[in-house]
């Protein structure tokens, strides 16, 4: 089935502030009729003296970086039913998420969360912030706080629900 509303992207990671962006966007997407893609960046492998062995260690990586974003897109699907578009990609997450936005057109939002410790709010906030972004096309980001808590998350992403509002 294709989604006729906006496409959410979301790049998963191990931070603790990350399944707030995540949760956001799947209900977003949800409430609109759209859909979600996380993306999720293998570590490069950088010394190839055997090739079998770069071989082994890029599926390994690749291995690793599937296995974390299939946890958070099982627990974002039975939190929200809402079926997550995993994508793999090998190397810099700043370049995984610019060839991947110049590949895939129907991306209309980026969906990152802000961290909530004294190191700022991660660097893909920071290079996103900057003029230029990440380069490639303008698209809108969303900055999550990543303290906020699941109620909070909801009544953001879901206004008026539950409030009588809706």
């Amino acid at each position: 089935m294709v989604a006729s509303g906006l496409t959410y992207l979301v790049i998963a990671d191990d931070t603790p502030e990350f399944p707030a962006a995540a949760l956001y966007a799947a209900l977003r997407a949800k409430a609109t009729g759209g859909r979600l893609i996380m993306l999720a960046a293998a570590e490069p492998v950088e010394h190839q003296q055997w090739l079998s062995i770069g071989d082994e260690m890029r599926a390994e990586a690749h291995d690793a970086a599937m296995a974390q974003a299939a946890r958070h897109a099982g627990e974002i699907e039975a939190e929200t039913g809402l079926e997550v578009d995993i994508i793999i990609r090998e190397g810099d997450v700043r370049d995984a998420l610019r060839a991947l936005l110049d590949e895939d057109r129907t991306v209309n939002l980026i969906v990152l969360a802000a961290g909530a410790g004294r190191e700022g709010p991660g660097p893909l906030v920071t290079a996103l912030a900057r003029p230029g972004g990440i380069g490639g096309r303008a698209l809108p980001v969303v900055v999550v706080p990543g303290a906020l808590s699941k109620t909070e998350i909801r009544a953001l992403a879901l206004p008026g629900v539950g409030s009588g509002d809706a």
